[in-house]
């Protein structure tokens, strides 16, 4: 697996009318491995994630995820690829135990339901697994994202900020996601402005100058 390469992008351009959001990036991540993403807002960090994940598609150049074209192989590659992003994508009229069930189901878990209850209780949120989504706070919202993301096991991690919105026990809690994901071997990319922390949780950075969203010092 060593050897493998989980995020091979090719001269990837992305276009939003004619704002260039990412212009003829290449960067090759191996599988195993963690990728630092840092800027300013508006400089690609987003985009590029979305694109890895096949929310959108490049403009231009060719991107593979774990060795699938990210335009003709969308379901295979999402089926092992996890996003955490600024909106949780949460079914809001379930509650949280229904929101992990649910994926449990689609991933064929044996006991999605004792798998679900015991993911939310490790985030902290036992005693609200049976409320709706919608009447919780953006940081619940954001454990409940977490836990998902636990239950899905990916083999390529995608975070998006994802200190954002979390009290201290929760930035806590998410550095611990991080480092449980790297000792897996789960590839990862993580995007934030943390930088300092972001170094410090990850071990492969974009080298300075390099074509890209984001920049590392």
């Amino acid at each position: 697996m060593a050897n493998e390469v989980a995020i091979d992008i090719r001269d990837v351009s992305k276009r939003y009318g004619p704002r260039w959001a990412l212009a003829r990036l290449s960067y090759s991540l191996p599988v195993g491995r963690s990728l630092l993403l840092t800027g300013h807002n508006g400089s690609g960090k987003t985009t590029l994630l979305r694109m890895i994940a096949t929310a959108s598609f490049p403009t231009a150049g060719t991107l593979q995820v774990l060795g699938k074209d990210s335009r003709t192989d969308r379901e295979a590659i999402r089926h092992q690829v996890a996003l955490l992003s600024h909106a949780s994508f949460l079914y809001e009229d379930l509650t949280a135990a229904q929101n992990l069930i649910v994926l449990g189901r689609l991933m064929g878990l044996e006991d999605p339901a004792r798998d679900s209850a015991a993911l939310l209780d490790r985030v902290g949120l036992s005693a609200r697994t049976d409320n709706p989504v919608r009447q919780f706070s953006a940081g619940m919202r954001k454990r409940v994202a977490i836990a998902r993301l636990l239950l899905k096991a990916p083999a390529l991690a995608l975070l998006d900020e994802p200190f954002g919105e979390l009290d201290p026990a929760g930035i806590a809690q998410m550095e611990g996601l991080i480092a449980e994901l790297k000792a897996k071997g789960t590839t990862l990319v993580l995007a934030t402005h943390m930088v300092e922390q972001g170094i410090r949780l990850t071990e492969t950075r974009l080298p300075s100058g390099a074509p890209g969203p984001g920049s590392t010092r």
